[in-house]
């Protein structure tokens, strides 16, 4: 029943947003958005390479591998990002795979080359990009040393066909010779997205929006906040990586439990920020069970598939919207309004235009859209809790909006009947009412031969 019913809520959602659906051509940077994983914390698909791994234990290998990704891919696919990120895959003697102890091959503890390409090749079956991290370790300014790496970055890109290489650990690495690096990984494999988690001068596709990402946090880790930080974000953000959960910090979590908030609600929020401002989403593994911790290990647990999974399909819902509309991914962002926890801003283009609203506040918040700026004849339909906005007798567009949510609408003609949404209804109810009957049929079916038995 759970099931069926997130399946019709998708097909309205994706219904509801048809007129502004966007073909897949000719995508860049700008356009993903990104789930980070770390291998060993995901999932444990075989225990063949299991040796000296404790679940229970944080500090060591946990026991996840490509075949538990691959064994939980629907997980992936139903949050709709469009890359997956699994960190460093090298052997290594951390789970997290920072400290490499061989360029050459691949961790056993994660699996095998073969196992590793059979992932990358059922991911792309499956529409999904796939990065991993290049880590940097050693005298980084020794020439020597960074030949050795750059050799080894080409080798890698040219043995898997991957779609991105995150390079991190840059502490000790020069432009000249991140830059070199970017060139040769990306001759060796054409298309390759080159970025890194942190700040540098060298030409990588991305890098962390680090102020951008605080402004988020800060914002709506807490009710009744002051969100003037959010001022800074203009449209120069949109290739910029934007994330508020953190794998080498605290937890989003930690942060409100700290402060006693209500986890799910500032999530909800925090998210439709996330991935409606100019930006790249990246999103840690474990945020759509809102994971809790302070710092590593204890911040990398064991993902638990048994915990409550609201924010999987919130995280999907907005992917959803974002991956469906080129506007929402990098058209022009105007704030409309920003004060003290109300935000409202705009995303539009020649095609269309979007208003999100964030009210992370204690009270009802309202504000008026202007007739002048958007028209007469127009309606504001919310995609997320299905609002309505449209012009009052007095010329007005009342946005009025609940304490601590978020809506995202969508701006459109208002010419009565919305056709794509009543079939989407009708869909529903028609849907609905079948799986109604199959189970009463099915109970009575259940009666009459327990009837029948008791007879014989």
């Amino acid at each position: 029943m759970k099931r069926i019913i997130g399946l019709l809520a998708t097909c309205m959602l994706a219904l509801s947003i048809a007129p502004s659906a966007f073909a897949d051509t000719d995508r860049s940077f700008s356009d993903e958005s990104i789930y980070d994983l770390l291998v060993d914390r995901f999932n444990n698909g075989i225990e063949s390479n299991d040796f000296d791994a404790d679940a229970k234990n944080p500090a060591i290998f946990n026991g996840g591998d490509f075949a538990g990704i691959s064994n939980r891919l629907q997980h992936l696919i139903d949050m709709h990002f469009t890359m997956i990120s699994v960190g460093p895959v090298f052997k290594t003697a951390s789970y997290d795979g920072n400290e490499v102890l061989d360029y050459d091959e691949i961790e056993p503890h994660f699996g095998t080359a073969e196992e590793f390409t059979a992932l990358i090749e059922e991911m792309h079956a499956n529409d999904l990009k796939i990065m991993a991290d290049f880590p940097l370790v050693g005298e980084v300014s020794n020439p020597a040393v960074q030949q050795e790496l750059l050799e080894s970055a080409v080798q890698f890109v040219s043995d898997y066909e991957l779609d991105g290489l995150r390079l991190t650990l840059l502490d000790q690495a020069d432009t000249g010779f991140l830059n070199d690096m970017i060139e040769a990984v990306k001759e060796a494999n054409a298309g390759l997205y080159v970025i890194t988690n942190e700040q540098s001068d060298a030409s990588f596709d991305s890098m962390p929006a680090e102020e951008r990402s605080a402004a988020i946090q800060e914002s709506f880790v807490q009710v009744d906040p002051d969100t003037s930080s959010l001022n800074q974000f203009s449209n120069e953000d949109t290739g910029k990586l934007l994330q508020f959960d953190d794998l080498t910090g605290p937890r989003f979590t930690y942060k409100m439990v700290e402060l006693r908030q209500f986890p799910p609600t500032r999530w909800k929020v925090a998210t439709v920020a996330q991935f409606m401002l100019p930006g790249v989403p990246l999103v840690p593994y474990a945020t759509e069970i809102a994971v809790n911790g302070k710092e590593a290990p204890e911040s990398h647990p064991f993902f638990n598939f048994k915990t409550d999974m609201e924010l999987h399909d919130w995280i999907g819902d907005l992917n959803t919207l974002r991956n469906d509309s080129e506007t929402l991914r990098t058209g022009d962002f105007k704030l409309l309004h920003n004060e003290d926890g109300f935000v409202v801003f705009e995303r539009s283009s020649d095609e269309e235009t979007w208003i999100i609203a964030l009210n992370n506040t204690s009270e009802v918040q309202k504000f008026e859209l202007d007739p002048a700026v958007f028209g007469d004849k127009k309606k504001f339909r919310g995609v997320l809790g299905q609002d309505l906005i449209k012009m009052t007798k007095d010329n007005k567009y009342p946005l009025v909006l609940e304490r601590e949510l978020a809506e995202i609408y969508i701006v459109e003609e208002d010419k009565g009947f919305n056709t794509p949404y009543l079939i989407a209804s009708i869909l529903v109810v028609i849907l609905f009412g079948l799986f109604l009957y199959m189970v009463i049929r099915k109970g009575k079916q259940s009666r009459t031969e327990e009837a029948v038995g008791e007879k014989k």
